[in-house]
């Protein structure tokens, strides 16, 4: 089925190195292995520089380490906190970081180097990757319960109908730094696990030119091209143009990716004020899950096709800093956004013939499938003709939004004190829009239009769906303020909150059954320490709380007597609760000059407990069709180290995280498991089960040394435990399974201004999943097994197989 059906999503994927050689573009054949079958059995027991002209090398600024934004503010603020002042774990990603995964794709710098972070192609696409970082999510798939806030220079670019991510979108090569936060409401609504925040390059910063491109397996070739320079003492400029092609290892699995960013800088006396702005029209083939009998066949494999999606962006945003006096900074923004994606979806249909073969009906015989004037449709397809159906939806969202903070760092009772004042406000209004076209189903899973569209067919009993034409209008407001008194020398506290309002309309366009006007409100709390035990050691402990929100998305799908085709076809509007985490956290971070380098470690865990959880559950029997519910209280906690060595020859690296995510409350929830109660179609699920895709355990390595001053050589290792599917909340089902991946990267210094690389990803061609659900055996024949039914329930989600990269990297 669709991605765009999934109702929950997570993520777990093999971790990616490059390796700079000039290797020859290879692809590797896709035949398969086999897959560990279904079992059934009892539920167990409870800033960086570019060089300006004339360039003789490139310039690098070592990792942050001294100071961290850790507030949602615009780029440039020079006061940023002492990293031994942070009440929470740190995680810190740069632009070297991200330039060596030889990547596009700033997920793949988040899976390498943050060790909570996980990564799955659940929506069968490498540029759409889910995000998860200790089982909380930020996903471009819509329907995905979010967890993550996502800014770039201090705008939230969550999208405004479902929350979700759309990573294609982010301008990877004009990225100076990213940071995962996590403690912080100031981060606003969705921050439940976390936020990640984006800090773009400027002229200021970046001077100079670069250009890389590289080649490899699958039709890959993808390109950037970034140029900043500094006017004159006052002015500077930047710009940064991305493209890239791949024609996937999965039949119709193409991505095109075209981005562009550009930043416009002032600065003068204490003052610095940026306008920037970016465009992106990105097409993916994304092939989503595919059932594991056709993998066995072929590891390239589809199943039910066309799946398309093209996401465009364009946004420009002002941003302004001002030291009004030595201990006062004002800092700003206001910014504008434009979102458009359209999808086309081929899935089967629900939509059959009647009793009376010369009628169309929907989901029995009886019931009648409507044509978009209202009346019964007519059957025009010969006797036998397998039907699908082609799910069309276009989503625009509108954004427009202003913020501001104040910072403070006057002396409070003869101790230094840092002192935040900020709030916001953001307006989207989208218009969704989606139109189900019947057609027929070949043998390649492909499904072909007739040209005939569904109005308004079914029942709450049946499931009922139909052209949606819904306007929403989200207002957020938010108000916070923090304070990091100084005790001591040593020991630091932090205090402070955040309220946030938000109010979300609902405008059905062709009906009555979508309005609503929905009102939420909270306060979040902050509390933290920590103390600087030796110059070299730091602990830290922090509580804090966060809400979200329904979605427009949720809200337009929450009655389980009336579940809708997620993505597609909402159908009513009952009120959801806002899900409310509180978050307990604490550890230890040192760092360590020794005489083979600097030694950096940490060792932290954290516990998460989120109130009126929102879940994504099926409808069994009705394939694709679902609901979004309240499923009380579930608790992530985890444990997470790290050790790295950083010298001129070497670099390591080494993680491990731990997160285990469950369920407190028992509940009883629709499923279309294999475990399900064939009568009810629900499952139980008891106290302490395991929360459905999220692997446990995660290890990561890796190393680069220089052999000379000009060639380097590196290999990267993850390792990502096993996970229950989605929809197998009563973890009843075997697992999917563990896997472990490898990755070799090589690079040679031609000349102060010339590199080549290459890498070689999942050097032993493991043949792995990460992700999986289930899926309706009957609802599409198996055509490689004599059209018979499917007997495996997975759908799972392939990774890439091994695969070839060279490229060339200049500075001017």
């Amino acid at each position: 089925m669709g991605a765009r059906r999934l109702l929950i999503a997570s993520m777990s994927t093999g971790l990616v190195l490059w390796t700079d050689a000039g290797m020859a573009a290879q692809d590797e054949d896709t035949n398969v292995q086999n897959l560990p079958p279904v079992e059934v059995v009892a539920p167990e027991p409870s800033a960086r520089r570019m060089p300006s002209r004339p360039a003789t090398r490139v310039v690098t600024t070592s990792r942050p380490r001294s100071r961290i934004y850790v507030y949602p503010t615009a780029p440039g603020n020079a006061k940023g906190l002492d990293v031994d002042k942070v009440p929470s774990s740190i995680n810190a990603v740069d632009a070297n970081q991200i330039k060596r995964t030889g990547s596009l794709n700033v997920a793949d710098a988040l899976r390498d180097n943050v060790a909570g972070v996980n990564i799955s192609e659940v929506s069968g696409n490498p540029f759409q990757p889910n995000v998860e970082f200790r089982g909380f999510i930020a996903s471009p798939v819509v329907g995905t319960p979010q967890g993550l806030a996502v800014y770039q220079n201090g705008v939230r670019i969550n999208e405004a109908f479902a929350d979700s991510v759309n990573w294609d979108l982010i301008p990877t090569a004009a990225i100076r730094s990213v940071t995962v936060v996590t403690n912080n409401p100031a981060f606003g609504l969705n921050a439940l696990g976390g936020a990640v925040n984006l800090q773009m390059k400027d002229g200021f910063t970046n001077q100079g030119a670069e250009i890389d491109t590289m080649g490899g397996s699958f039709g890959r070739i993808q390109s950037s091209a970034q140029w900043g320079k500094r006017v004159d003492t006052n002015y500077a400029v930047y710009a940064a143009l991305e493209g890239l092609h791949d024609n996937g290892f999965r039949n119709l699995s193409q991505s095109d990716v075209r981005r562009f960013y550009g930043d416009i800088g002032y600065k003068g006396g204490d003052s610095e004020f940026h306008v920037n702005m970016g465009l992106s029209n990105n097409n993916f083939g994304a092939t989503a899950t595919v059932p594991a009998e056709l993998l066995q066949q072929y590891w390239g494999a589809i199943y039910t096709n066309p799946q398309t999606t093209n996401n465009r962006v364009g946004y420009v945003n002002l941003t302004g800093k001002v030291e009004a006096t030595p201990t006062w900074t004002f800092e700003g923004t206001a910014h504008a956004r434009v979102f458009e994606q359209r999808v086309v979806d081929g899935n089967p249909t629900n939509v059959q013939e009647c009793a009376d073969p010369t009628l169309l009906c929907f989901n029995n015989d009886t019931t009648p499938a409507n044509g978009l004037n209202g009346a019964q449709l007519t059957n025009p397809f010969a006797p036998g003709t397998l039907l699908g159906e082609l799910d069309r939806t276009t989503t625009r969202s509108t954004t427009f939004g202003v913020s501001g903070q104040a910072t403070n760092t006057d002396r409070l009772f003869a101790h230094e004190n840092r002192f935040v004042v900020g709030g916001n406000f953001d307006a989207s209004v989208t218009r969704f829009n989606a139109t189900a076209e019947l057609g027929t189903i070949g043998r390649d899973y492909v499904v072909t239009g007739s040209g005939i569209f569904l109005g308004q067919s079914g029942t709450p009993a049946t499931g009922e769906m139909g052209p949606v034409s819904l306007r929403t209008v989200s207002q957020y407001t938010g108000l916070y303020a923090l304070d990091t008194f100084n005790v001591t020398d040593a020991f630091a506290i932090t205090g402070g909150g955040r309220f946030n309002l938000a109010r979300i309309t609902l405008e059905d366009q062709l009906r009555t059954a979508l309005n609503g006007d929905h009102t939420y409100d909270r306060f979040n709390p902050i509390i933290g320490g920590t103390y600087k035990i030796t110059p070299e050691l730091t602990a830290y402990a922090g509580y804090s709380e966060a809400n979200r929100v329904p979605t427009p998305l949720e809200l337009g799908c929450a009655d389980p007597n009336n579940p809708c085709l997620i993505a597609s076809f909402l159908v009513s509007d009952p009120s959801l609760r806002q899900v409310v985490s509180k978050t307990i956290e604490a550890g230890l971070r040192g760092t360590k000059e020794l005489n083979i380098g600097t030694l950096g470690w940490k060792i932290g865990g954290f516990r998460a407990t989120n109130h009126d959880d929102i879940m994504g559950l099926p409808v069994a029997g009705r394939q694709g069709f679902g609901f979004f519910q309240n499923v009380g209280a579930t608790r992530r906690q985890g444990l997470e180290a790290e050790v790295n060595l950083k010298s001129a020859a070497l670099q390591f690296h080494a993680s491990y995280a731990f997160v285990d995510a469950r369920f407190l409350n028992a509940l009883e929830l629709s499923s279309n498991s294999p475990f399900a109660d064939p009568t009810t179609k629900t499952i139980q699920v008891v106290p302490g089960d395991q929360i459905p895709a999220v692997p446990r355990h995660r290890v990561k390595a890796g190393v680069e040394y220089a052999v000379t001053d000009a060639w380097k050589v590196g290999g990267d290792a993850l390792f990502v435990s096993s996970q229950y599917l989605v929809g197998d909340e009563s973890n009843q089902a075997s697992k999917l399974p563990s896997y472990t991946v490898f990755n070799l990267h090589t690079s040679y210094q031609v000349t102060k201004t010339i590199q080549v690389y290459g890498k070689i990803d999942n050097v032993f061609d493991n043949r792995y999943a990460t992700y999986g659900q289930f899926f309706d055996t009957t609802a599409v024949p198996n055509f490689t097994n004599g059209g018979n039914p499917f007997t495996d329930p997975r759908s799972l989600s392939p990774a890439r197989p091994r695969a070839f990269y060279a490229g060339l990297h200049a500075t001017f």
